[in-house]
C-alpha cells in the first residue's frame, strides 16, 4: 500500500520542460568568434600610414596574415651630393635629365644602370633623392626578394602627389626565380596602367640581368640567312628591354681615381700639398684591392684622413727640461798661520 501511494505521488509532479532546439547558425557563429578570438593575438597589428615627408622608404616584409609588408621611412640619407660624382659626367647627365622629366610631369623612362662594381650607379640614386627631395622626390628601397610585391608597393603610392623612385640594387635573377616576372609585370606588360609617380631604377653588373650560358647559343638557329636566338636567350633580354634607358658604367683609368681620391681627400679638410702627397699611397692602396673604382678611392681617402687627423691631434713631445749646471764648488779657506 505504501509503495502505491510513493508511486502515485511521483507521478503527480509536474513533467521537467524539455530543452529547446539549438539554432545552427546562432551555434556556428559562436564557434566562429571563439576562433576568431583565439587567432587574433596572432595578428599583426594594422599599419601605420607611413610618414611621407621622409625622404625615403624601405619595403619590409610583415609576414603576417592580410598584409605582405610595410613603408618604413629612412630619416636621413647618406650624405651624397651630384658634385661629389666625377668621371661619370655622361651617365650623370643622362639620369639627371630623365629625372627632371619625371619631377616635371613629362614622359620618362625607367632606368637601368650596369657596369663594373664600385663606380657610382648606386651613388648616383642617392645623391638624386638629396638633390630633389625638396621637389618632391622620394626613394623607396625594395630587396629582390621582395619584388613580387611591387603590386602592392604600387598601389600604396598611387595616390600621393609625391614622385617615387622604386630602387632596386645589385638586381640579377638565378635560374628558377619567378620574381622577375613581377618586375617584368610591372614595367611593362600589365593590364593595369602603372601610375604617373613611379618610375623604377635598379643596378646591376649583369647587362640582362640573368646568367647567360654557352649552351644557349646551340638553340639560334638560321632562318633564310637571319638568325633568330632560342628561346630562352629571347626570355632573358625580354626584361632589360622593358627598361627604357640603359646607362652603362665602366672602369676607372689611373688619372681618373687619383681626381677622385683628391676630390675625397679635399672634402674631409686636406691641404693641396697633403693630398700630392697621398698619390703614392692612394696607387698602392687600389693595388692591393685590385680595384681602381671610385667606392676605393672613397675608402682610401677615409682611412688616410683620419690617420692625418690622428697624428695632427697628437702634441708635440716636449723637450726634457734642463738641469741647470752646478757651480764650481769654492776651495776651503787657509787656516790662520797656515803654511804658505
Amino acid at each position: 500500500m505504501a509503495r502505491v501511494t510513493a508511486a502515485a505521488k511521483k507521478s503527480a509532479l509536474p513533467a521537467a520542460p524539455a530543452a529547446a532546439p539549438v539554432d545552427p547558425l546562432l551555434a556556428f557563429l559562436a564557434r566562429a568568434e571563439s576562433v576568431l578570438a583565439r587567432l587574433e593575438p596572432l595578428l599583426p597589428p594594422v599599419p601605420a600610414e607611413p610618414d611621407w615627408s621622409a625622404p625615403a622608404f624601405r619595403w619590409v616584409k610583415t609576414g603576417g596574415l592580410g598584409h605582405t609588408g610595410r613603408l618604413e621611412a629612412v630619416k636621413r640619407l647618406a650624405p651624397m651630393r651630384l658634385a661629389d660624382l666625377r668621371d661619370i659626367d655622361e651617365q650623370k647627365a643622362r639620369v639627371v635629365a630623365n629625372t627632371r622629366q619625371f619631377l616635371a610631369g613629362k614622359p620618362a623612362n625607367n632606368v637601368l644602370m650596369t657596369g663594373t662594381r664600385g663606380c657610382g650607379k648606386s651613388s648616383l640614386v642617392r645623391a638624386l633623392l638629396n638633390e630633389y627631395a625638396g621637389r618632391g622626390l622620394r626613394g623607396i628601397e625594395v630587396d629582390k626578394a621582395d619584388l613580387v610585391d611591387l603590386p602592392a608597393i604600387v598601389a600604396q603610392v598611387a595616390h600621393r602627389p609625391e614622385k617615387f623612385l622604386v630602387f632596386c640594387d645589385d638586381l640579377s635573377f638565378e635560374t628558377g626565380e619567378v620574381a622577375y616576372k613581377a618586375l617584368k609585370s610591372v614595367l611593362d606588360g600589365s593590364l593595369a596602367d602603372v601610375p604617373a609617380n613611379v618610375l623604377i631604377y635598379a643596378t646591376s653588373n649583369r647587362r640582362h640581368l640573368m646568367p647567360e650560358y654557352f649552351s644557349e647559343n646551340a638553340e639560334t638557329k638560321v632562318v633564310d640567312g637571319e638568325i633568330h636566338p632560342g628561346e630562352a636567350v629571347e626570355e632573358k633580354v625580354s626584361l632589360s628591354e622593358r627598361f627604357g634607358l640603359w646607362v652603362s658604367f665602366y672602369p676607372f683609368d689611373q688619372d681618373a681615381y687619383l681626381n677622385i681620391v683628391n676630390h675625397w681627400l679635399g672634402y674631409f679638410g686636406l691641404t693641396p700639398a697633403e693630398i700630392a702627397a697621398a698619390e703614392r699611397d692612394a696607387l698602392n692602396w687600389a693595388l692591393g684591392r685590385g680595384s681602381r673604382s671610385g667606392r676605393v678611392g672613397w675608402q682610401f681617402a677615409k682611412d688616410y684622413a683620419a690617420h692625418r687627423k690622428v697624428a695632427a691631434a697628437k702634441p708635440a713631445a716636449k723637450p726634457a727640461p734642463k738641469t741647470a749646471a752646478k757651480a764650481p764648488a769654492k776651495p776651503a779657506p787657509r787656516a790662520a798661520g797656515g803654511r804658505k
